[in-house]
């Protein structure tokens, strides 16, 4: 299907929704379309009440996030209209679908990639405990050292320097580094390999395996990416430090190649509660930190942008494809040269609201790109999400860019990153609607 049929079909489908609340509902149907908005207005007013109190408070706003909902569909029940409203949300969520992917343009080319032969001595990292025993699932050794890979197995029992592992491996002539494991992992040796210039090659044996996917690599099956060390293909790709001293002082930083989180998220995993009882833990901390009793106040700079006082903040290595609806997490590339920078400061039920409401477009999340971000606070260390893993850093902490200095080996056949629709654009949906296919547009210019 044309993405110019699927504008006409969405437009359709959001005429529909309405038509039929109005054909069988009457004068009716304003109130009824009304009362469900005013019903997921106060429902999410009542999440954020939930999250940024505790006692009767919380209790009353749990109880309101029920009770809300329920009585919109009691509501329509009774005004025997409950099926007209099913029909009609449904036709929505199909106008809203189409109208997406009408918005899809043609993918953007992919990173460049060229041939990249082989390696004469690899040397893979393997953590037997990443993504619930993947490693020994897929036995994921014993075909790494069939293909000619030096492979050094992680002791469970005790912990281990993977960057100093794969120092040692580079002294010894490894001429590749590989790690099947977490992103946190693959971040410390992928700064070895860029170091030495060296390729550095991912097996997606991690839980979330967020970089995995971002090259394009098979997530079910890591056995596959050990495709690339005999029909590979090398790409050029970004890689994000994080630098705590002072510039030019000789020390590259922590290196994180999806993301560095700072403020509630970063303040929540840093307690000691959090992996016993994740749940508890966040409902127990969220209020003092959204309201900026605990924690510290941040600060971000970013080229010209400059935010006092957000509640979160995320810095990643490109930007992030926020109209993603399973959340921030596809990038569609990985060597555009910026970082990405999304800050979240919402200061009431009001913020949190519209900021649902508009699909993140709201006074609550500022969005930025840019080659350095300045992160500083009101106190001399703060907490810092690096790839999944907890630190803490002295401040301010300087995020930086460094452009295509990864080199990356991926299987030349691969599933390729998952493409994300863009936000929906309801004015972009209806002029695409309205444009006329190459035949008609030709015979009206030749009239």
């Amino acid at each position: 299907m044309s993405t110019r049929w699927a504008a006409r079909l969405a437009v359709a489908a959001g005429a529909a929704a309405v038509l039929v609340l109005v054909l069988f509902g009457g004068l009716r149907s304003l109130l009824l379309m009304a009362v469900g908005w005013a019903g997921l207005v106060v429902a999410v007013a009542a999440a954020w009440w939930m999250l940024t109190h505790t006692g009767w408070i919380r209790a009353a706003a749990v109880l309101l996030m029920v009770a809300a909902p329920t009585t919109v569909l009691i509501l329509y029940a009774a005004v025997g209209l409950m099926w007209a409203v099913l029909v009609s949300l449904a036709l929505w969520m199909l106008a809203v679908w189409l109208g997406r992917a009408a918005l899809v343009e043609d993918r953007p080319q992919g990173m460049p990639e060229r041939s990249a032969g082989r390696a004469g001595h690899p040397f893979l990292i393997m953590n037997p405990r990443s993504g619930g025993g993947k490693v020994e699932k897929f036995r994921l050794t014993e075909q790494a050292e069939a293909l000619g890979a030096e492979v050094v197995v992680l002791d469970p029992e005790s912990h281990q320097d993977v960057e100093e592992l794969a120092r040692q491996a580079v002294r010894r002539g490894a001429d590749l580094l590989g790690v099947a494991g977490g992103d946190g992992t693959q971040a410390l040796v992928a700064g070895v390999a860029a170091e030495h210039d060296i390729p550095f090659m991912v097996i997606s044996a991690g839980t979330r395996n967020h970089f995995a996917m971002d090259l394009g690599l098979d997530r079910q099956d890591p056995s596959t990416c050990l495709e690339a060390l005999t029909d590979g293909v090398e790409q050029r790709i970004d890689i994000g430090y994080l630098h705590t001293g002072e510039p030019g002082d000789g020390n590259p930083g922590r290196v994180f190649i999806n993301n560095a989180s700072f403020g509630v998220y970063a303040e929540v995993v840093q307690s000691p509660a959090y992996r016993d009882d994740k749940a508890r833990t966040i409902l127990e901390m969220l209020p003092d930190l959204l309201a900026h009793n605990t924690g510290a106040l941040l600060g971000v700079r970013a080229g010209p942008l400059a935010v006092e006082g957000p509640q979160a903040v995320l810095v990643s290595n490109n930007p992030y494809h926020r109209g993603d609806p399973a959340g921030l997490g596809r990038r569609e590339r990985l060597d555009s040269g910026t970082l990405g920078v999304l800050c979240v400061h919402v200061a009431n039920a009001a913020e949190a609201t519209e900021l649902l409401l508009q699909n993140g477009q709201g006074r609550g999340l500022t969005e930025a790109t840019g080659r350095e971000v300045v992160v500083h606070a009101d106190v001399p260390v703060i907490p810092v999400g690096v790839d999944g893993e907890a630190l803490l850093l002295p401040t301010p902490v300087r995020c930086r860019l460094e452009p295509r200095a990864l080199r990356v080996w991926v299987p030349r056949n691969r599933p390729g990153v998952p493409r994300a629709a863009p936000p929906m654009d309801w004015r972009r949906v209806w002029r695409l609607a309205l444009t006329m296919g190459p035949a008609a547009a030709g015979r009206k210019a030749a009239s």
